[in-house]
């Protein structure tokens, strides 16, 4: 569970922010999402190239974004993908970052509206990310709770390469703690103890691994015949009673999984996005 507090959450420069999908029908992926997790959709505020954006609210907190695919003379193949913003204090500077380190700029850094400014980047690995510098919309608020973003994972060809890029780029510290690989940014804990969650620390005494409030993520390596990406994450308070809701309203079950701490499931909606589905279910022993 997350502490209440009346302060809105921020995101210090190198900590994912913000998550969004661009699928090829936005009315049908509002309407799985909604029916899935409990969103409801406003569009997005106004400015430059927002007029398709919706952003997805839970408990009248900034969720997520559907936004319509960028209109260009190339027309975007494949599925829609889940995309993972990283929040960036100066966007230009960030992307030079990215490009001094053998990444690559492909868009941007562009006007989002008022809500901040963004870029599209790929890392060594071929990996899609993006670039977040919060004006308005500061990024995910509705966390960490049953409908809400949880994580987004970096599933990479080889990690340590991929952990060095983004260590590089971003300041992160890559821990091994023997069962997953966990990446976080020294100080965000602290940041978040400040902010909007002063009981961090006590909640998770004794029960998290070491470092865990600085957490933003996990690292891990692709499995057989998985394409290298951003992996996104919800929570659910229920597994299997999402499972059967996803099915109903036309996804996939690829998957589940059952750990000392979560009961899991890899979904893909109709339209092709990957996501996981998490609830939060620790072993007694």
């Amino acid at each position: 569970m997350v502490a209440a507090s009346n302060e809105p959450r921020t995101y210090p420069e190198g900590v994912t922010s913000w998550i969004d999908i661009e699928p090829t029908d936005v009315e049908a992926a509002m309407a799985f999402y909604g029916g899935l997790l409990g969103w409801t959709f406003s569009h997005a505020e106004p400015g430059a190239d927002t007029a398709g954006y919706r952003v997805a609210r839970l408990g009248g907190l900034d969720a997520a974004g559907i936004g319509s695919r960028p209109d260009s003379a190339t027309p975007v193949e494949g599925p829609a993908s889940w995309n993972t913003y990283i929040a960036v204090d100066d966007a230009d500077i960030v992307a030079a970052q990215v490009r001094a380190a053998g990444g690559q700029v492909v868009d941007g850094p562009s006007v989002a509206g008022d809500a901040g400014r963004s870029a599209s980047c790929i890392d060594p690995a071929g990996v899609a990310f993006r670039l977040w510098e919060a004006h308005l919309r500061l990024g995910a608020q509705a966390v960490n709770t049953p409908g809400g973003w949880n994580f987004s994972d970096l599933h990479a060809v080889d990690p340590p390469v991929s952990a060095a890029f983004y260590s590089e780029v971003f300041g992160w510290a890559v821990d091994d703690l023997g069962f997953a690989t966990m990446l976080r940014l020294p100080g965000y804990g602290d940041h978040l103890q400040a902010t909007s969650d002063p009981e961090i620390y006590t909640r998770q005494a004794g029960v998290a691994p070491p470092g865990f409030p600085d957490a933003i993520g996990w690292l891990a390596p692709v499995s057989p015949g998985e394409a290298p990406h951003w992996h996104v994450a919800f929570t659910v308070a229920d597994r299997d009673w999402t499972v059967a809701e996803a099915q109903r309203l036309g996804g996939e079950i690829l998957g589940r999984d059952d750990t000392d701490w979560t009961r899991d499931a890899l979904i893909r909606d109709p339209q092709g996005g990957l996501f996981t589905a998490s609830q939060f279910a620790p072993s007694s022993g």
